[in-house]
């Protein structure tokens, strides 16, 4: 899916503000709150998390949906082109109404979904409705349980819905990132892959321009100078591109490509490098790299999950003043913004979906207080798996062009020693291979509950990750004792990384 920009063909209309907002009182659905202008309404800027907005501890805690809302008016010179209605993310669940009608719904945050509205629209001002709902449970990615992860066993009652998160995070909701309309011509550009071998001084692009209606395709490359360095017609071809300045951590390059199709015109930035896994090493443009850096969060106050430019400039600015150079999106796909600063700062990640809590045997898991059931129990355990390759679908074709993004994480500590593991991951590392163009590294991150040899990451991950606790939950300050057991653990693991053949593992740390 393609970042909204402005260009010679598309117009761009940023939906950013403040909002009405109103939570659901029981009655939304069933009034049609969507039908007319709400009620007493609260001001709520868009993007951002409502929980921190305002002093209410019932709002912070809400469980269940909210609904926004605004009108928008589309120019009339406007009109005669396709017009897009885009939310770069939301969290967890969406239904969008224009003016009386439903036009789309949406499962699952982190991640953007478009429609094109044209058909919908009325002359003048539409009302535009978004009711979100924040509900996780055994089918949602994140998981949420029947108790809280973090709780002491506390019961409530059945009268006040809660939500229980199976993760140590907050559940903030809303509208988090940015909202935009946008216009295409009638025959546009849908989408554009790139990929690259690197072939000594020189490198050859291969691209895929996919496109709507009818019209002629021409792609050129120009250096960050401007200079064209490479063109080709058609929707497909490739693209020579010589003395390749190559993409790399720290001393980041792009160029970029531009597509024309018709009346429509697409740029898009793009870092040239390779990534491959030899055995112990992890190669980027084929020099070992050595992983320097964080799990991050996207999390600021008052925002929340909500979108924070600055704070993605410092928090860069802030690893490279410490020698980091990397960071893991714990646990969720970050904003495409951050993807692009990454890339024009040249951060490595490893991009991760928000499968985090699939286990509800951890030291009680999701199942907090009740009886014990397996994760990935057909009957009682969780729900998550079609949902989960919905999400892996959604995030590779979000950032398969990225040159920061090096390898594709699964899941966060899932139950990846349990006996239905491989079963449940096995095809999700099948997906992420096929739908990647780049075939990027794929791994999760593997918590403390199970030995390499039942462990499914060690039969699964290109590149072993650990999470790993010593010193902290376990050995807790007695850090000459944690060293050692973290040390023999990291033994018994090498005897996987250091495999070779097709199936090459790396051990390296997260």
């Amino acid at each position: 899916m393609l970042y909204p920009i402005l260009t010679q063909s598309r117009l761009l209309m940023d939906l950013s503000g403040i909002w009405d907002f109103k939570p659901d009182d029981g009655t939304a659905f069933d009034s049609e709150w969507h039908k007319t202008s709400l009620s007493s309404p609260l001001n709520m800027p868009v993007p951002a998390s409502y929980n921190d907005i305002t002093e209410s501890a019932a709002l912070r805690d809400h469980y269940g949906w909210v609904f926004y809302q605004r009108t928008i008016a589309v120019p009339d010179f406007a009109l005669s082109q396709r017009v897009v209605l885009r939310f770069s993310a939301i969290a967890h669940e969406a239904i969008v109404y224009l003016n009386d009608n439903e036009i789309t719904r949406r499962k699952g945050g982190f991640l953007p979904f478009e429609i094109e509205i044209s058909k919908h629209l009325i002359p003048g001002e539409n009302r535009l409705t978004v009711a979100i709902g924040n509900i996780i449970d055994y089918t949602t990615l994140p998981v949420g349980g029947k108790r809280d992860m973090l709780s002491t066993g506390a019961t409530f009652p059945d009268s006040k819905p809660t939500n229980h998160p199976n993760f140590d995070f907050f559940n903030y909701a809303g509208i988090i990132r940015p909202v935009a309309l946008y216009t295409t011509p009638q025959s546009y550009i849908k989408d554009i892959t790139v990929t690259a071998a690197v072939n000594g001084p020189d490198a050859v692009l291969s691209y895929s321009v996919e496109t709507e209606g009818e019209g002629a395709c021409h792609v050129e490359a120009r250096d960050e100078s401007g200079i064209l360095v490479a063109e080709s017609d058609g929707s497909t071809g490739t693209l020579e591109i010589k003395d390749v300045n190559l993409w790399a951590p720290l001393a980041p390059y792009l160029y970029d490509i531009k597509a024309t199709f018709g009346e429509d015109s697409y740029t898009l930035p793009y870092g040239v490098r390779t990534v491959r896994v030899d055995g112990t090493k992890f190669l980027i443009n084929e020099k070992p790299f050595y992983f320097k850096g964080y799990g991050k969060h996207e999390d600021t106050f008052p925002t929340g999950r909500g979108i924070n430019i600055p704070m993605n400039s410092k928090d860069i600015s802030l690893m490279k003043w410490q020698g980091a150079n990397s960071f893991r999106t714990s646990h969720y796909p970050y904003s495409e913004e951050m993807m692009r600063l990454c890339d024009r700062e040249g951060i490595v990640v490893i991009d991760e979906t928000p499968a985090v809590g699939i286990s509800i045997g951890f030291g009680g898991g999701a199942n907090f207080g009740t009886a014990k059931i397996d994760t990935f129990d057909p009957e009682q355990g969780i729900k998550t798996f079609e949902h989960h390759k919905d999400v892996l679908r959604d995030l590779i074709a979000r950032d398969k062009n990225y040159a920061c993004v090096v390898m594709w994480s699964i899941a966060n500590e899932p139950d990846s020693g349990a006996e239905s593991a491989y079963d449940y991951f096995a095809p999700l590392y099948e997906l992420a291979l096929e739908l990647d163009p780049q075939k990027r590294p794929r791994t999760i991150a593997s918590v403390q509950i199970s030995s390499p040899d039942k462990d499914c990451s060690s039969k699964l991950s290109d590149v072993i990750c650990l999470n790993r606790y010593y010193g902290w939950y376990l050995m807790s300050a007695d850090l000459v004792a944690a060293g050692e057991a973290l040390r023999k653990e990291i033994e018994a693991w090498a005897v996987y990384g250091s495999r070779g053949g097709d199936d090459l593992q790396n051990l390296t740390f997260s």
